[in-house]
């Protein structure tokens, strides 16, 4: 989509698409945990983790770098990316659903925990699964509906 350089650098006018993947995979391993745990407080880390996201950015979060720090030079160049706002816009999506899952856990009921921690594990799962994003998706309805 945009040009990039011949380095693994980061793209000067986008966001790696393997980035958010990586990112989708770990929050799919770390949702599924707390589910089987029923761990609020893995949840609460992977809040921390959405919420520097949408925040600060995908790169800038922990997922970012660590995809940026020891998976990106491993590949090959930057072919192909993306505007980083729709991933950052899913990632308070999912701390949305992660908050809502943080009252079930530690207010109660237990059942409204584990079904917004649900909801929140089968996105991260499309997206690294099949490189759908829902909440990307949800951006762009809203972003259209908005104009």
């Amino acid at each position: 989509m945009n040009a990039t350089d011949s380095t693994n650098a980061v793209p000067a006018a986008g966001l790696d698409v393997r980035g958010p993947r990586f990112g989708a995979v770990l929050t799919t391993v770390v949702l599924a945990a707390v589910l089987v745990t029923g761990s609020g407080w893995l949840l609460a880390a992977q809040a921390v983790v959405f919420s520097v996201a949408a925040a600060a950015g995908v790169r800038r979060s922990p997922y970012g770098w660590l995809f940026a720090t020891f998976v990106r030079p491993r590949l090959g160049p930057t072919v192909e990316t993306e505007d980083p706002a729709p991933p950052r816009f899913a990632q308070a999506v999912g701390l949305a659903f992660a908050v809502v899952g943080l009252i079930g856990y530690f207010a109660g009921p237990l059942w409204l925990g584990m079904a917004a921690t649900g909801c929140a594990l089968a996105a991260a799962f499309l997206n690294a699964a099949f490189g759908y994003c829902l909440g990307c998706e949800m951006y762009l309805l809203f972003r259209r509906a908005t104009r």
